[in-house]
């Protein structure tokens, strides 16, 4: 099986600031699959960067399914290839002027989707602190 061309370099700007975001959960593991660099709660996936045939930076998470389609409405906003079918989003977000706070809680809520109960008491018990932009 070929393996697939990086899509951004681990220290491109938006991998940086993601993986700033991601890995400070409880379990917190960055893999690189298919190309892209994922974070994830032990086994599951919580967030991508790099969507699938987007040329541009982007992010893929797991909504709130009470808040996707408020999130649709938005214009950086989209449902990404594959991923897409399983109920992930995506934004499209600048490494230097990207909306980090909406980011950060988009992840938040990725993370709690799919984090097993005890990765969830141990997040509940030091909960991560936002960054500051």
């Amino acid at each position: 099986m070929p393996e697939h061309p990086l899509r951004f370099a681990s220290d491109h700007p938006l991998v940086q600031r993601v993986r700033g975001l991601c890995m400070r959960y409880p379990e917190a593991a960055e893999v690189i699959a298919h190309g892209r660099f994922t974070f994830r709660a032990g086994k599951p996936q919580f967030a991508i960067v790099g969507a699938a045939h987007e040329p541009d930076g982007a992010v893929e998470f797991l909504p709130d399914p009470l808040e996707r389609e408020a999130l649709l409405e938005r214009d950086d906003v989209f449902v990404p290839l594959y991923e897409g079918a399983y109920g992930w989003l995506a934004i499209r977000v600048d490494a230097a002027s990207g909306d980090w706070g909406l980011l950060e809680e988009l992840l938040d809520t990725s993370y709690r989707r799919v984090a097993l109960v005890r990765q969830l008491r141990a997040l509940d018990a030091a909960p991560v602190v936002p960054v500051a932009d």
